[in-house]
């Protein structure tokens, strides 16, 4: 066996035993704590800290801004690696508002399979719906974690048919819950109809649970759940092998079916066995498709095509003993090394990638060595930007990521006008990062800034108060969509409702009040051309 084929078969092993994902929900789904569950059951943390303890100073691993700590919502997407049994997990918690949808769709395009979290009382709500289409548009299989058990729900029969109905997709339970509410103990294994009946070991769920497995009789003769309760169990099983959906790997794999199971993850009933499934069902790293310098489409194959990887997200200030920017990148194909020379497509010129890092939380590790799947950060000294791509042989460039055209828009301005310079930075590099679009007036004097949701400003602020210590003062305006103008400046004649500005390229922005004024602007401006912004 040759030294080079040898390398192969380490590669292909490696690459087989990654799993890397992103978990999608509806805000307050229970994304973020089954986040901290998983990271308790591989070993990764002894005592998972709930996120409704976050006054009493236990704060998730996941997130790290201080303003996501307060207010209890994941605002940035952070990456995590743990070992899970003979897997190697990589980790993405995106942001589940929708403020945030433009860090969360980058953020996809990371990964292999989604688990897709929704509360057993509200069903499948608006942002799992946009972020599901979203998965579907890039043909990522998708688990589902009916979340919540342990509290007041709807019928499982109920849920299960909304999530088939409102998504358009074949549902397929793995599991099925033994009560619900404060009678939810336990999941019946519908393979091979053995129960798995869960004991609390610790408040919130802090440790993992104890776990009795038995047969549906000895359930029955444990006195632990009421014969109206094991009656509801017997009859919804007898209905799934009657009118069920089959689950096959490949209809998942296809996107046409979506294993589903149900759990508590504040509880941590049924959180290993989900886990479990996901390293049997989910896929490896697999090609990506990216387009040759002559216009061509190729495959980069994880294991054929030399090291390769691409910019996904770019993060400032994540510690403060660290005053820097980190670019995250998702390694595609090949095997990295710390310290190793590539080529930086964009620029056209090499670099050398310098303390890799993983990170859970404000806690950085050096990576050595990493392959494909892996998410690794690299400390970016202005050299990298969201939708790079690197490589050692050069010659393509990954498909470009999604962009969101802004929907609000507001002036900024410091407070101190001394602070005018640490601001400017601020901005830059809140920009970078894709937190917002930033706009300047024509005559430069006025900065202005776009965003998706509200809830971006506020970030904004936060961040430029608490990592550059500038107070703003931002006017939110009346402008609701935009679009690039092309054509002469002179003779456009804009709309009574909208606003002429400039992007950070200098080109030509017009904010409307609504769609409505966009249309007058393009019928009362024939000679000019009025392109969406994204």
């Amino acid at each position: 066996m040759t030294m080079e084929t040898t390398f192969q078969h380490a590669l292909a092993a490696a690459i087989a035993q990654r799993r890397t994902f992103a978990i999608i929900s509806h805000p307050d789904a229970g994304k973020t704590t089954l986040t901290e569950k998983l990271l308790l059951y591989s070993g990764l943390i002894r005592t998972a800290g709930m996120v409704r303890g976050r006054k009493g100073g236990k704060v998730t691993a996941s997130d790290w801004m201080g303003m996501e700590q307060e207010r209890g919502i994941s605002i940035t997407a952070s990456a995590m690696q743990f070992p899970y049994k003979d897997a190697v997990i990589n980790l993405l918690d995106t942001p589940g508002h929708q403020d945030f949808s433009e860090d969360t769709y980058r953020t996809l395009t990371a990964a292999d399979s989604a688990i897709m979290v929704i509360d057993a009382a509200k069903g499948v709500e608006a942002q799992t719906r946009k972020l599901f289409a979203v998965c579907r548009m890039r043909r990522i299989p998708v688990l589902t974690l009916i979340n919540k058990m342990d509290l007041p729900g709807r019928p499982p029969l109920d849920l299960m048919t909304e999530v088939e109905q409102a998504l358009s997709i074949h549902a397929s339970a793995i599991n099925w819950p033994v009560g619900s509410g404060s009678e939810f103990v336990g999941i019946v294994n519908r393979a091979d109809n053995r129960v798995q009946l869960f004991s609390r070991t610790a408040p919130g769920g802090a440790t993992k649970v104890e776990v009795a497995t038995m047969t549906l009789g000895d359930l029955a003769k444990s006195a632990r759940v009421s014969h109206e309760a094991l009656a509801h169990v017997q009859h919804d099983l007898e209905l799934l092998e009657i009118a069920g959906n089959p689950f096959t790997r490949e209809g998942f794999l296809q996107g046409e079916v979506t294993p589903a199971f149900f759990a508590s993850a504040l509880t941590n009933f049924g959180i290993e066995n989900f886990l479990d499934a996901f390293v049997d069902l989910a896929p490896s790293p697999g090609a990506r498709q990216a387009d040759r310098e002559d216009g061509s489409e190729m495959s980069v194959d994880p294991i054929e095509t030399p090291f390769s990887a691409y910019v996904f997200k770019l993060q400032a200030n994540m510690n403060p003993k660290h005053r820097d920017s980190t670019a995250f990148l998702r390694v595609c194909s090949g095997r990295f090394e710390r310290d190793m020379v590539v080529k930086h497509h964009r620029l056209n010129r090499e670099v050398r990638l310098s303390r890799p890092h993983s990170m859970v939380a404000q806690e950085r590790n050096t990576v050595e060595e990493a392959f494909p799947g892996d998410i690794i950060g690299i400390i970016n000294p202005g050299l990298f930007a969201i939708g790079d791509t690197i490589s050692t042989a050069g010659g393509f460039n990954f498909k470009p990521l999604p962009q969101f055209q802004p929907e609000i828009f507001a002036r900024i301005r410091p407070t101190d006008v001394g602070k005018r310079k640490a601001f400017d930075k601020g901005m830059w590099q809140m920009a970078q990062e894709g937190t917002v679009q930033i706009m300047r007036s024509l005559n430069d004097l006025e900065s202005l800034v776009g965003a998706v949701g509200r809830l971006q400003f506020d970030v904004l602020q936060y961040r430029l108060r608490h990592e550059y210590r500038v107070e703003t003062v931002l006017d939110q305006l009346p402008y609701t969509c935009s679009a690039w103008l092309e054509g002469d400046l002179s003779t456009f004649k804009p709309p009574s409702a909208s606003m002429m500005v400039k992007d950070r390229r200098d080109r030509v922005v017009v904010l409307f009040g609504d769609n409505l004024m966009k249309t007058i602007a393009r019928d009362r401006n024939p000679e000019h051309i009025l392109r969406d912004m994204g």
